[in-house]
Parts: C-alpha cells; sequence; structure tokens
C-alpha cells in the first residue's frame, strides 16, 4: 500500500467497533515486516480518534472481519470470550482441486512460531486440539494444462473452525492436500504462479467473513458479517459460480 488507507467500518458502538481489513495489512506493528508502513490498529485509532484495544488477530493476507475494543476493560471480556470459544467464526477459502462435501478435520497443532517475534519462544511444546469444518459449496475448471494435469480444478470451500489455532484453517487445508490458492507458507508452488497470470493479482484466497459472539456489555446475540471484495467477485464471474449467500449482520 503507498497510499493510507480509509478502514471500513462494519460496526461501532460505544464498547467495540470492528473493521473490514483488507488482504496484506498487518493489524499491528511487527518484527515480520519493518518495512510496512500502514498497520490496522493505528490506521482505525487515528480514524476513530480514539485508542483501539485488539481481541484477536487475522494473519497479514487474511481479508474480511476484525473486531477491536474500545476499553481495557471490554477488551479482557472478549479475549474471554473466545478463549471460551463463545465467538462462531465462517471463512471462505479458495482451495485447490475438488474437496469432497462436507469434510471435519479433527488433527492436533502445534504452536507455529514466528522466527523473530517468538525467537525465545519454546518449541518443544505439545499439539493442541484443533478442529475444523468444511463444506464445499462450488467446484469448477480451468481447461489448460499444470504440470502433470490436463486442467486446473479449483473448490469454495466455507470454512468453520472450532478452535482457534494459528494458521489452523491453513494448515488443516494443507494437511487434507487441497492448500488454499495463494498460501506461501503452505500452498502449492505450481498452482499459486498459475492463479496470479490467470486472475491477475496475488494474495491468499481466504476471506474472514463473519464473527458471531455475546456482546461484552449487553450480552445481546451480535452478529457482524462483511461481503467478499472486488478480487473475490471477479474469480466468481471468472469460473462462472454464483456468489453464495452470506451471513448478515445482525
Amino acid at each position: 500500500m503507498t497510499e493510507k488507507p480509509t478502514l471500513t467500518i462494519l460496526y461501532q458502538d460505544e464498547h467495540i467497533v470492528a473493521i473490514d481489513k483488507p488482504a496484506s495489512l498487518f493489524v499491528h506493528r511487527s518484527f515480520l515486516d519493518k518495512n510496512e508502513r500502514f498497520f490496522a490498529l493505528q490506521l482505525l485509532r487515528d480514524q476513530l480518534g480514539q485508542y483501539v484495544y485488539p481481541v484477536h488477530r487475522l494473519d497479514k493476507p487474511t481479508s474480511g472481519v476484525l473486531l477491536f475494543a474500545l476499553s481495557s476493560e471490554v477488551a479482557r471480556t472478549l479475549t474471554e470470550a473466545f478463549t471460551e470459544r463463545e465467538v462462531s467464526k465462517t471463512y471462505y477459502a479458495l482451495v485447490r482441486g475438488f474437496l469432497e462435501k462436507q469434510v471435519t478435520v479433527d488433527y492436533p497443532l502445534k504452536e507455529k512460531l514466528d522466527k523473530i517475534g517468538d525467537k525465545y519462544a519454546s518449541e518443544d511444546t505439545e499439539a493442541k486440539d484443533a478442529l475444523t469444518c468444511f463444506e464445499t459449496l462450488c467446484q469448477g475448471t480451468i481447461d489448460k494444462p499444470l504440470g502433470k494435469y490436463n486442467s486446473v480444478r479449483y473448490s469454495l470451500v466455507k470454512a468453520t473452525p472450532k478452535t482457534g489455532r494459528r494458521h489452523q484453517i491453513r494448515r488443516h487445508l494443507a494437511h487434507l492436500r487441497y492448500p488454499i490458492i495463494g498460501d506461501v507458507n503452505y500452498g502449492d508452488n505450481k498452482q499459486n504462479p498459475f492463479f496470479a497470470q490467470e486472475f491477475g493479482f496475488r494474495r491468499l484466497m481466504l476471506f474472514a467473513q463473519s464473527l458471531t459472539f455475546p456482546h461484552p456489555v449487553t450480552k445481546t446475540p451480535v452478529t457482524i458479517a462483511a461481503t467478499f471484495d472486488e478480487q473475490w467477485l471477479a474469480v466468481f464471474d471468472h469460473l462462472g459460480w454464483q456468489p453464495p449467500q452470506l451471513e448478515e449482520s445482525a
């Protein structure tokens, strides 16, 4: 990003605020990329004119709903809600190949550490339980050769993680051998360049579409939802797919 972006606010009250985070934007300053100029935390703080508190994370390349608290007390309550699995999350991913209709992955994951940010953390830890439910919504083919295959296959997958391990959806789909398109850590080094050439952009095709949780103060259920951006819609159009029915804010 060369120009300072204006963040799209999906929900705001006196206690919480949620944005539609663009792909390729860090949540906060990181040792991972010292050359970055913009971060969601600082951008939102400047946009609102007040301090905000992150309560969960989205990877830099993942787009979609990102929630913040407007006080430290509310931040603690929301962090506990995530820890206690009181928050329902819905994601969409574009993956290599034709994934079967319904798949549940119960595959423990070891903590994924940053080489720089977590360099003092112990790597000698046990794998923790990790559960994700996948539903295949669309499948499509591009009739162009790639490697030993005569065509390229894609599936649009709805992912519902039941736990919150780092890179959980990305790692579970790679475990199934259906990696997310554009994933430079766990993806396919032939598919990713093909996709970039075919569609004209490079990005991780993972979208955090909605969060549902009890409001930290009123305790009433809240759903905050985002919609597919123009690049996602261009992929749907190219593959002849209708965008799926999404969760709506409530």
